[in-house]
């Protein structure tokens, strides 16, 4: 995934909210990358990953004239537990935008889209009913 600018922030905001664990961040300051960037890049992520109930997901800042705006994907999580997906659909939706309400569905006791804070989408399943 790619930020404009607020990477760690979100990072550290998936943390609290839906309880990802960061293994790694590395910052542009420092690294071979260093020479090639703008310096207001410095402090800025070149790569992080964290893990989401054990699955590996990698995020970094982009530089200024290549970010672009997340569209044409979500990121989906699957929860089976209905009331813990509903949960963790609000906290990514808050300060966000809800895109379709946390719910019941015709294949799902729970099933959400949003836009967190920073611009990242997302689809938070419930478990599957046959």
């Amino acid at each position: 995934m790619h930020y404009s600018g607020n990477c760690e922030e979100a990072l550290n905001f998936y943390v609290k909210a839906i309880g990802a664990k960061i293994d790694v961040i590395m910052h542009v300051k420092g690294s071979p990358a260093e020479e090639h960037l703008p310096p207001e890049m410095a402090d800025k992520v070149l790569h992080s990953q964290f893990t989401i109930d054990g699955e590996v997901v990698m995020a970094s800042d982009a530089p200024p004239a290549h970010f672009e705006k997340p569209q044409g994907f979500s990121v989906a999580l699957q929860i089976q537990d209905p009331a813990e997906g509903e949960r963790i659909f609000k906290a990514l939706a808050d300060g966000g935008a809800i895109k379709m309400p946390y719910g019941a569905t015709f294949w799902s006791k729970g099933f959400g889209m949003c836009i967190d804070k920073f611009g990242i989408p997302w689809m938070v399943n419930g478990a599957f009913e046959p």
